[in-house]
């Protein structure tokens, strides 16, 4: 297949791979760097943080039921980087209540 007979819906595909991997690779990762910088999570939205958690959770789930290692590997690094940032809401809150 070349460039040329690319489909509408191969082009979508790749989109979307291409903007899930930037999310869970370059964007949740950069956000944590961020609140590790500041040692807070102000202006983060805990709902959908938990909620991107959530849905990782059940995609990975999905794909483990599917037998499909795309979405397996793929939604699993959601489940690493959104929990990672979910950690750090719970962390630097109970920080900020001590102090």
């Amino acid at each position: 297949m070349s460039f040329l007979d690319l489909t509408f819906a191969s082009l979508v595909a790749i989109l979307t791979i291409a903007m899930g991997i930037t999310v869970k690779m370059i964007g949740f990762p950069a956000q944590f760097r961020l609140n590790y910088q500041r040692k807070s999570t102000v202006g983060l939205s805990t709902i959908f943080i938990l909620l991107s958690f959530g849905s990782y959770v059940l995609w990975t789930l999905h794909g483990t039921f599917q037998g499909d290692w795309v979405l397996i590997v793929g939604q699993g690094f959601g489940i690493i980087t959104s929990g990672a940032i979910l950690a750090q809401i719970f962390l630097y809150r109970n920080k900020k209540d001590k102090d």
